[in-house]
């Protein structure tokens, strides 16, 4: 059994599509569209058996829950070793967004640092 994919509303879907493609070296499928619920929808595969991360928008779906309540908290996202993440997080920095903690060893002994999205959601990347 594995994770086949997250999904995630938002309200950019190009912007977030970029986002990912651009600093995660995810690969989006062709834009799939469907008029009658009036949804869109991309797949972002970051690597050949992996989970995926589905963007989502429909025009009627426009409340955001603020962060740190129950539910999902974030995305991590591996980056396979230490210097890829201090990589990331470099390039990230560099880009302008928002650095919610530097790479750092947690109490859990992972090494990561987090990040918000351009819509503000969590990302974690780690090993």
């Amino acid at each position: 059994m594995k994770i086949e994919h997250v999904a995630l509303w938002v309200d950019d879907l190009e912007l977030m599509r970029d986002f990912y493609v651009r600093f995660f070296d995810g690969k989006a499928n062709k834009l799939y569209r469907n008029p009658e619920k009036d949804f869109q929808s991309y797949f972002i595969t970051f690597r050949e058996g992996g989970a995926r991360l589905e963007l989502m928008k429909r025009l009627d779906v426009k409340e955001r829950y603020p962060l740190d309540m129950l539910g999902w908290a974030h995305l991590a996202i591996s980056v396979g070793n230490k210097q890829n993440v201090d990589y990331f997080t470099d390039r990230l920095i560099k880009a302008g967004y928002t650095c919610k903690s530097q790479p750092r060893v947690t109490g859990d002994g992972y090494y990561e640092s987090m990040f918000l999205d351009p819509e503000k959601n969590v990302i974690e990347i780690t090993i």
